[in-house]
């Protein structure tokens, strides 16, 4: 269980609010769309769940845990449990498409290994099947910067597999693809959800994605939560809440 309580953010200089006393529970094995406009918080919020954002105040319980507490060092056992997939992909491009994926068990192996970019045999035969898994075995050797968005983005989801995690937060992870390339990205998280019963929280834009592989929703807007439901229950007085008055429906 994940549990969100009073989360604010404000980012300085500037007293710029990002978050606003936002509060909200995910069930374990639920999949868990955020939406709202750019700038209404969406990556802010994913960020801080896993601290590469610190929050200003409230708190993030993971398990019971409360993840606003700990220091750096108990994070960074916690974050091995927390996957990661961004939406510009975050690969070191010079590298090899399996040495992204190996970046996956940097949190359970000796630094020093990491460094000269040795890796258990264990860990290289499972990054292999993670690729495997997202349908890009025969591009482990290849540069990341060699590969297409879709396939970038094959590499992500794989890295973040790598971690065995109990949760995946996707940063808008399909927002720089074309609508058949987010659907095959789409599909690999609802399998990991799915078959792997990982909770996921995926920020999205698109309705009709929403519709098709959310459980559950989230909106914000300027950093307040302002609807949490079925997506079902997203009607044309709620879209306008969350999307203002003149936006107009397409999904």
């Amino acid at each position: 269980m994940l549990k969100i309580e009073n989360l604010t953010k404000i980012y300085q200089p500037g007293n710029v609010l990002a978050l606003d006393n936002v509060s909200f529970e995910v069930p374990d094995g639920q999949f868990l769309a955020v939406i709202g406009l750019s700038g209404s918080g969406k990556s802010t919020l994913l960020r801080c769940i896993n601290r590469l954002i610190e929050p200003t105040s409230g708190r993030i319980l993971l398990d019971g845990e409360d993840i606003t507490a700990v220091n750096q060092e108990q994070m960074r056992r916690i974050r091995r449990r927390m996957g990661m997939v961004f939406q510009h992909f975050n690969l070191v491009s010079r590298s090899s498409v399996l040495t992204n994926v190996l970046a996956g068990r940097l949190g359970y192996v000796n630094p020093a290994w990491s460094l000269l970019n040795r890796f258990p045999k264990d860990d290289v035969e499972k990054a292999y099947r993670q690729l495997e898994r997202v349908g890009i075995a025969d591009k482990a050797a290849q540069r990341a910067d060699a590969l297409s968005g879709g396939q970038q983005q094959r590499v992500g989801i794989a890295r973040a597999l790598m971690q065995d995690p109990t949760l995946i937060l996707a940063d808008e992870p399909v927002a720089s693809l074309d609508p058949v390339l987010a659907h095959s990205i789409m599909k690999y998280l609802e399998d990991i959800n799915e078959q792997d019963g990982v909770t996921v929280l995926c920020s999205l834009h698109f309705l009709d994605i929403v519709h098709r592989y959310a459980d559950r929703v989230i909106a914000l807007n300027e950093g307040r939560l302002v609807f949490e439901g079925a997506p079902s229950e997203i009607d044309d007085r709620k879209f306008k809440e969350i999307y203002g008055r003149d936006a107009e429906r397409v999904g």
